[in-house]
């Protein structure tokens, strides 16, 4: 008679080990993670695991290069402004699926092959575009804090989870016009118009570095 968990061991693999690790944060969150419920989900003893990650770190440094490995590399053979959009937008979906990783996604001291070839195609579109190292570097820089820190407050606005519609008539209902009308202003005539589009705060945001960025580096 074949043992249940002889054959989910024999079955098991690094890649569905940490496969089951992303789907696990991303139901409930990296904080409730643990090897005994992963081993619960996968149909193994805890013990079973390091078979395949080498301790809890080692697993959430393969679930981060998971991650990295969702997002579209940037590609030679378009201009770098274009290449810099995309990447942006798809680092900004991705995160959307998993929100566990924003605050985990430079803070590895050991990145995996698919962070590492992610952040060289971003420094070779910069650097083949004809920006310094310093300035690729600082464009980099500038660009990952915007991105990530717009996912990171998109994730903790009530509209995330309500509709920033509905949450502007929530709180246009509740305020005293009179004592804060810009805020009544921007609610009435740009949040609660027709079309408003929360992801064009992003690319707006986005488009204003690049310019920036363009600016300096014709400038140097």
């Amino acid at each position: 008679m074949i043992n249940p968990g002889n054959e989910a061991r024999a079955r098991l693999n690094r890649d569905k080990v940490v496969g089951s690790a992303i789907a696990l944060a991303d139901a409930s969150g990296i904080e409730s993670l643990s090897m005994r419920k992963l081993g619960g989900e996968l149909g193994v003893e805890a013990m079973s695991l390091y078979n395949h990650v080498s301790n809890k770190g080692d697993l959430t440094d393969a679930m981060i290069d998971g991650v990295f490995a969702e997002i579209d590399l940037p590609s030679g053979g378009t201009d770098w402004r274009t290449a810099m959009r995309h990447r942006a937008i798809s680092v900004r979906k991705v995160l959307a699926r998993h929100p566990w990783a924003t605050g985990l996604m430079e803070s590895r001291t050991t990145p995996g092959p698919a962070t590492l070839r992610h952040h060289d195609a971003v420094l070779g579109i910069l650097r083949e575009a004809g920006f310094s190292i310093v300035l690729a570097a600082q464009a980099s820089s500038v660009l990952d804090s915007y991105i990530y820190g717009f996912v990171l407050q998109e994730r903790n606005l009530p509209a995330t989870s309500m509709g920033s519609t509905k949450l502007a008539q929530v709180i246009l209902a509740r305020l005293a016009t009179q004592d804060y009308p810009h805020v009544a202003e921007m609610t009435v005539e740009h949040v609660l118009q027709p079309g408003y589009d929360h992801d064009a705060e992003f690319e707006f945001g986005i488009d204003l570095i690049l310019d920036g960025l363009e600016r300096v580096c014709r400038a140097t």
